[in-house]
């Protein structure tokens, strides 16, 4: 089983449009292999989100090293109401 992903204060995830743009494919393609498993991702809420390291990694000619979504957990209630 992989280790959880652990990502800095500093990093910033990309979106879709972010990889297609970098993987020089259309916006629907990336969520199409994402959603298939074939592209590694992250589900934050209903949100797809993706590590750049994880998809420069994918981009050289890595496979993905996961096969379902993994999910960030949510903030506390208390937390999302700004309390």
């Amino acid at each position: 089983m992989k280790a959880p992903l652990t990502i800095e204060p500093d990093d910033a995830l990309w979106d879709a449009n972010d990889v297609a743009r970098y993987l020089k494919v259309s916006r629907s393609w990336v969520y199409h292999r994402a959603e298939s498993g074939l592209l590694p991702h992250l589900r934050i809420g209903g949100l797809l989100r993706f590590a750049p390291d994880e998809i420069r990694h994918y981009a050289r000619g890595g496979s993905p090293d996961i096969l379902r979504p993994r999910a960030l957990p949510l903030a506390p209630a208390a937390l999302r109401r700004g309390r």
